[in-house]
């Protein structure tokens, strides 16, 4: 009878605690306070940037910051418009360029940005640069509003608490919640590892990067040609990342598919 009465209410906590991707209208589970999500991301973030080492390029570091405030002010345009106007007060953007060889990027929730020099010296200096590049950090930014890392979060806690009601226990065991953010940013050890999503997330977040993209006056396109330039990369640069996201082929393929109607839907 006891398990019973567990049982009935685990589901009862799922079933409450769904929400909706506004921009895509996919459901998503979030048991997860988001405040509990925010302070452990900080604290997570914090401890990233005291390892870092900071670029000491100035020009690529200016170029990285000012299409990361472009897409921070599209972001936050959209949320306006789309009736999210009070998670504003959970974003205090913030953006770093790393001297870091590999090809990777990521936003933490709460806004904090971080790009590695190896996929801006991927990206080059062609005609397209500012373009791609903010189909980079309009992906990453994508996971952040999205809220994914209170997704991955919330479906870790779902596997380690088992059998345990959960409304209990997120509201008293913030390690649980700690542990749960820790593996779902896939942090732990390895802070700057790029975000294990699933590849339902990183599509997702591909479809809501060029959105914003768009928003912030960029070409959209740039996005068929960074994943280009990601494909030709190689394996040996590039297992990290692909390991658990989708091929360059079937991102290219759909977003194919979407750039024209989100050009039409969302240009200027």
């Amino acid at each position: 009878m006891k398990q019973r009465i567990i049982a009935f209410a685990l589901v009862c906590s799922v079933l409450t605690a769904c929400s909706t991707v506004s921009m895509t209208g996919r459901r998503q589970l979030n048991l997860v306070p988001e405040s509990e999500i925010l302070s452990a991301s900080l604290s997570q973030y914090q401890a990233y940037m005291q390892t870092a080492k900071l670029s000491t390029n100035k020009q690529q570091t200016a170029i990285v910051t000012t299409v990361a405030s472009r897409i921070a002010s599209a972001a936050e345009a959209y949320l306006k418009a789309s009736g999210q106007e009070a998670d504003l007060q959970n974003y205090a953007w913030e953006c770093h360029l790393t001297d870091n060889s590999e090809l990777n990027a990521f936003c933490m929730p709460g806004g904090k940005i971080v790009v590695y020099s190896g996929l801006l010296n991927l990206i080059g200096n062609g005609s397209d640069r500012d373009d791609e590049l903010a189909a980079v950090i309009g992906h990453e930014v994508g996971h952040a509003i999205a809220k994914h890392g209170q997704e991955r979060a919330s479906q870790e806690l779902l596997a380690s608490l088992g059998g345990q009601v959960l409304g209990v226990a997120v509201s008293g065991k913030s390690a649980e919640v700690q542990q749960a953010v820790s593996v779902a940013y896939g942090l732990g050890t390895q802070y700057g590892a790029l975000l294990p999503y699933s590849r339902k997330h990183e599509l997702e977040a591909d479809y809501i990067g060029i959105v914003l993209a768009t928003l912030a006056g960029y070409d959209a396109n740039a996005a068929v040609t960074l994943w280009q330039k990601m494909g030709a990369a190689g394996t040996s640069q590039t297992a990290t990342f692909m390991s658990t996201h989708p091929s360059s082929e079937q991102r290219i393929s759909k977003l194919l598919k979407e750039i024209p109607t989100v050009q039409k839907t969302y240009g200027r």
